[in-house]
Formats: C-alpha cells, structure tokens, sequence
C-alpha cells in the first residue's frame, strides 16, 4: 500500500473518484484498464482546458499588434462563439465534468473578444458594440432554463455541429481564395486540432453522448483541413502583395 499525504491525495481524489484513487494510488495499480483510462482521460482534459486558457491568445496578440483584421473571417469566429456558448449550456445543464467541456469557457470569451475586435478593426464600431450586448443576453438566456428549456438546448446542441462545421468553412475558404493564412495564428489553429484530437477520447471514456462525440468528430476534420492549410501556405505572400509586385 502506498500512502500520501493527505494534501496530495485529497486533490487526486477529487479529480479520479475515491475509487480510481485507491486503486491507482493506494494499491500502485496503474495498469487496472478502467481506472487508468479514466485517469488518462482526466489528465488530458485537465491539460484542454489549460490549453484553452490561451489557444487564442496568440491570436489576440498579432491582432493588435498589427492592428489587422487581414485573413481572418468574422463570420467564424460569430459562429464559433455562438456553439462555444451552447455547447457551455448544454454541459451544464447535463452536469458533465467541468474537465469535459471547460475550455469552451475560455475559448468562447476569447473569441467574443476577437469577432468584437474585428469589428473594430473594420470601422464597424457600433455594429461591434451591439453585437457584444447581443452575445452577452444569448449567453444568459441559454444558461436560464426559465427562458431556453432542455429540450430545446438539445436541439441547439444539435445545430453546433453544423454550427461548428460551418464556422470554419468560411475561415477556409478566405484561405483559399487569398492563398495566405494573413494574421490567423499557428499556435491557435494547431492548438485546436490537437485538443480536439484529445477530447474525442475524453469525450468517448468520461461522456455517453454520441450528440457531443460526433461534434467533437467533425470538428476535428475542419480543424485538420485548417491545420494542413497553415502548413500548405506558411510562407505565401498576400495575393494582393503579389499583382502589386507585377
């Protein structure tokens, strides 16, 4: 038997289940199936949600600092920022670990940060102003079962992944049709693909809801086509920058 601290093993406990907690810690059974893919699925979640602390930042940073909305779509991240605040909601209301869906917290105030910022950039002040009431008014009513009930947060959830596929379709097709990925963020764009690779097992081993699975699925095919974009165009010039040349 192993013995720790109880300022150590408290928190383990917290996050693993007094179960899983004996097991692996007490007992040193780190190889028992269920308990060591709970406890994988615990640390990754831990380390998305981490991740979503910042994913966007970078991204926030080279939008100030160059003062440029160039390359970046505002109806992705509007429509980004709309499923991040459903898929919050939903999660809630279906009492799902915080480790299961807290990066959508953060990354959907950072993208309503960003879609407003756009705005900004674009000399649409009082559209971004109104916008970033509206959002605020959507957030509290889908968290308020008085106003949105749970048969229709499903439904909504349900949209997202449409919602979610259709967020980055724009973001692509700019992509495409400007042949540089302008002031979009690697470490965003790569930090996406990656921790949506990691929360499909999360999802699979902690949530049964093949609603939020096949989001999560779906998402990870968008962010790959996203993620091959940036490496496809690293080093392209603006098409623009490219007729000034000729």
């Amino acid at each position: 038997m192993v013995y720790l601290p109880s300022f150590l093993r408290d928190p383990i406990a917290l996050i693993l289940g007094e179960k899983c907690t004996e097991t692996l810690i007490d007992r040193f059974d780190i190889l028992e199936p269920t308990c060591l893919r709970f406890a994988i699925s615990k640390a990754l979640g831990i380390a998305i949600v981490a991740g979503g602390c910042i994913v966007k930042l970078p991204q926030i940073y080279k939008i100030i600092s160059s003062k440029s909305a160039r390359g970046l779509s505002l109806a992705s991240f509007l429509l980004e920022t709309m499923a991040n605040f459903v898929n919050i909601a939903y999660s809630i209301r279906q009492n799902f670990p915080f480790t299961t869906f807290g990066e959508s917290v953060f990354i959907g105030i950072q993208n309503y940060f960003i879609a407003i910022t756009i705005m900004i950039l674009n000399g649409q002040e009082l559209l971004g102003m109104v916008a970033a009431g509206m959002l605020v008014v959507v957030a509290y009513l889908l968290n308020d079962s008085s106003w949105t009930s749970g048969n229709f947060l499903a439904t909504l959830q349900a949209l997202t992944i449409p919602l979610l596929i259709s967020s980055r379709i724009p973001q692509i097709l700019k992509i495409h049709k400007e042949k540089t990925t302008g002031q979009l963020s690697s470490f965003s764009v790569f930090n996406y693909f990656l921790g949506t690779l990691a929360r499909i097992y999360t999802t699979f081993v902690e949530v049964d809801n093949n609603l939020v699975l096949v989001g999560y699925l779906l998402s990870l095919v968008t962010n790959g086509i996203l993620a091959a974009q940036m490496i496809y165009y690293w080093n392209s010039s603006p098409k623009s920058s490219k007729l000034k040349k000729h």
